[in-house]
């Protein structure tokens, strides 16, 4: 009789999520109604957080909000940071602005603030990212920090993390194709849904596309937001390889930089938007400090070369194993060509 390792048992904060699943049958439905009315139950949490870099797109979007962080934290200062989705544990959703970097929350500070919102929702049909969105708004302004990057789960306009108003900067990443179920069937479609986190008076920072016909619909939807000021790549600020560094380029700085922690060429993009999103947002940014956050920038499965494990062990002699998040033909591309450009011809 073959026997089978017992299932890990669910953390407290699990139990309260699996509880929470059985609240909305439907993973996605994108509104703000619920998650505003939950929200001023108790008592607009978004309202008080530190200054927030608020991070939407396609591809790209968790890598620039690690950079992002890791700018705001090369400074000195704590910086929260929210992603989706995650890649083992819930828990890696938030991160908590701590001195010496964020650190994942606390089990049981996450299942207790789930609570909370639990007992606020009282039954009524929600979805589980939207209760998970109201926690880390909790999260966020209670526990003390100078910046709190937070990444959109879904779309933009409709996303339960668009009900801040008035972040310090914006940021969309690459426009692909991706949810267009819920998100269009068209470029400009999707790109609309994603610059529905500009708003009025804050900075919008508009990073490479693949396609003009997103970067223009963008910048449209940026000038008819009003937003305080449009910074688009490869106009207002740029960044590219040159000589093995990355040499990042806007209207007042010049930057030679070590190339990115993370693997790739579409990385360097990616630093850029974060870059400028940070300075728009009013936090220092140095030719030193740059310096720091693009050698400890860190976020999993992201060309991540695997060294230990059962995968590397059932691996051919020699080879190397390298793992990545993409799921669409845009992330495909650009994880073919990091791989391609790989120096080592290593089997993989």
């Amino acid at each position: 009789m073959t026997s089978h390792p017992a299932e890990t048992p669910l953390s407290q904060a699990e139990a309260v999520i699996a509880r929470l699943m059985t609240l909305h049958p439907k993973g996605y439905d994108l509104s703000l109604d619920r998650i505003t009315g939950l929200l001023a139950r108790l008592g607009n949490p978004q309202d008080g957080l530190p200054p927030v870099i608020h991070i939407a797109g396609t591809n790209g979007k968790g890598s620039s909000s690690a950079f992002a962080r890791a700018l705001v934290e090369a400074a000195g200062l704590t910086c929260h940071l929210h992603t989706s989705p995650h890649l083992v544990r819930w828990h890696e959703r938030f991160r908590m602005g701590a001195p010496g970097g964020a650190k994942q929350v606390d089990d049981g500070l996450l299942a207790a603030t789930l609570e909370r919102v639990e007992m606020a929702n009282a039954g009524q049909s929600i979805t589980v990212f939207e209760m998970l969105t109201a926690a880390m708004f909790l999260l966020f302004s209670e526990q003390p920090a100078n910046a709190a990057v937070i990444e959109v789960g879904l779309g933009g306009r409709f996303d339960a993390t668009n009900v801040v108003a008035r972040p310090a900067a914006t940021l969309v990443t690459p426009i692909a194709f991706d949810h267009m179920a819920f998100l269009g069937t068209t470029i400009e479609a999707i790109a609309s849904e994603k610059a529905g986190i500009f708003k009025r008076g804050v900075p919008a920072i508009i990073g490479a596309q693949n396609f003009d016909a997103a970067r223009e619909t963008l910048v449209e939807k940026a000038q008819r937001a009003r937003t305080r000021s449009i910074a688009v790549f490869g106009q207002d600020f740029s960044a590219h390889e040159e000589n093995g560094r990355m040499v990042y380029q806007d209207e007042d700085a010049l930057y030679d930089l070590p190339l990115p922690a993370l693997t790739g060429r579409h990385q360097i993009a990616n630093a850029a938007g974060a870059i400028r999103a940070v300075k728009a947002a009013g936090f220092p940014v140095t030719q030193e400090t740059a310096e720091i956050a693009m050698r400890t920038v860190s976020w999993p499965a992201r060309m991540q070369r695997l060294t230990l494990g059962r995968l590397v062990d059932l691996a051919p002699q020699g080879a190397e194993l390298i793992i990545d998040g993409g799921h669409n033909p845009h992330a495909g591309e650009a994880v073919a060509e990091a791989i391609a450009e790989l120096e080592e011809r290593r089997p993989r």
